[in-house]
């Protein structure tokens, strides 16, 4: 999910940040089951109780669910679809679907969130590329994060991956700081310019997490409140992590420790 800022950004120490990274595994946990699940047939909303299951299975509590009135555990955006997609028994996965995987829990108290595009059954070869430029998007501005850089630098890194294979960037939507609530100081857009926004420091954590369309960056709201779609209907995709500012670079919390993050 998108954040919000405004207050003072929250460093934390190395104890609060190894509580964040167990409540990350639970999210890596999740997201590997339900992109095992999303398979031709499935159901939006069985994905949903999956995740749901797993979760209260691993000892931690889904954080979307009844947030600001969100309705479900799992945010599900398939296709022309942004963020936010809410689960729903009539919506069944086809073969070639493209489907964003946003998830957050807590555990202890404290917070993490990622996101991840998968393709069910046989992804076209259009899909691929945007779910793969996306995922590079995300690479890039993960590794914009470190002390001394600015907010800025994250979102130019990503905006500048994009755009050169050939994407748009959804500005609607950003990334956010978390720990004890899902979404802190700062806000972390996906577009720049370098050079701009707050300073980052050791011991801040953020969510960093690009849309990339493969047409326009324009979306709108459905009905329902929640989904955000494309304006001219063309594909998403949308990848996201939970980061640590380190001295040693970015410290990534929601993949099991010592796995890097390849694009």
């Amino acid at each position: 999910m998108d954040g919000s800022g405004g207050e003072r950004i929250a460093r934390k120490g190395r104890e609060q940040i190894e509580r964040i990274r167990q409540a990350g595994r639970v999210v890596h946990d999740v997201l590997e089951l339900l992109a095992g699940a999303a398979v031709p047939g499935v159901s939006t909303a069985e994905l949903d109780e999956l995740a749901r299951r797993r979760t209260l299975e691993l000892g931690a509590q889904p954080a979307f669910l009844g947030y600001r009135g969100y309705p479900a555990s799992l945010c599900v955006s398939v296709n022309e679809q942004v963020i936010h997609g809410i689960p729903s028994p009539a919506r069944r996965l086809r073969d070639g679907d493209l489907v964003g995987l946003d998830y957050g829990v807590i555990l202890a108290g404290w917070y993490a969130d990622a996101a991840r595009t998968v393709a069910v059954g046989r992804a076209s070869a259009r899909a691929a590329r945007l779910r793969d430029a996306t995922r590079r998007a995300l690479a890039a501005g993960l590794a914009a994060v470190r002390p001394g850089a600015r907010v800025g630098d994250v979102g130019a890194a990503v905006q500048a991956c994009a755009q050169a294979a050939g994407y748009s960037v959804v500005r609607e939507f950003v990334g956010h700081g978390i720990g004890r609530r899902l979404h802190e100081p700062p806000q972390v857009p996906n577009h720049g310019p370098a050079g701009t926004g707050p300073v980052l420091a050791e011991g801040m954590v953020l969510a960093v997490e690009p849309m990339l369309t493969a047409g326009g960056p324009a979306v709108r709201t459905l009905d329902d409140g929640w989904t955000a779609v494309t304006l001219d209907g063309s594909l998403s995709a949308h990848f996201e992590h939970t980061v640590a500012v380190t001295k040693k670079g970015p410290e990534i919390l929601t993949l099991p420790e010592g796995v890097p993050f390849t694009p």
